[in-house]
């Protein structure tokens, strides 16, 4: 029986660390499709007390706030980000936005990226006022 409670935590840790995996490839891809749209990327998750940013980037004075949500299909990634998700990512850019020149006078939205299993991406942006 000990054996069976192990393999179940195994699989468990596989699973999660898959994910992480898969995460991070999701935000490098959009990074890379950023830049190469000319945008600057300022940060890799950033993380504050109000929560973590996914990608921050910069296209001149404006930052732009970027949450990536990766899933076997557009919709279910779309999904994933719930009120209280959005909530926490509002206090981390705020609290990054204090730390700017022009603070909350800075230029700024939130963008997001979903990404599907096979890769394929679509970026919505300004996505909290959308």
């Amino acid at each position: 029986m000990a054996g069976f409670g192990t393999r179940r935590m195994a699989n468990r840790r596989d699973r999660g660390l898959r994910a992480y995996l898969a995460g991070e490839a999701a935000e490098a891809r959009i990074a890379q499709d950023y830049e190469r749209r000319g945008f600057t990327i300022a940060r890799r998750r950033w993380r504050g007390e109000g929560g973590e940013i996914d990608l921050i980037a910069r296209l001149g004075d404006a930052v732009i706030f970027i949450e990536v949500k990766s899933a076997r299909d557009f919709a279910t990634a779309a999904g994933y980000l719930g009120t209280r998700q959005m909530a926490r990512l509002y206090d981390a850019a705020n609290e990054f936005l204090g730390n700017e020149p022009a603070g909350l006078l800075t230029e700024a939205r939130f963008d997001v990226a979903l990404v599907d299993g096979q890769g394929a991406f679509e970026i919505v942006e300004n996505a909290f006022t959308a």
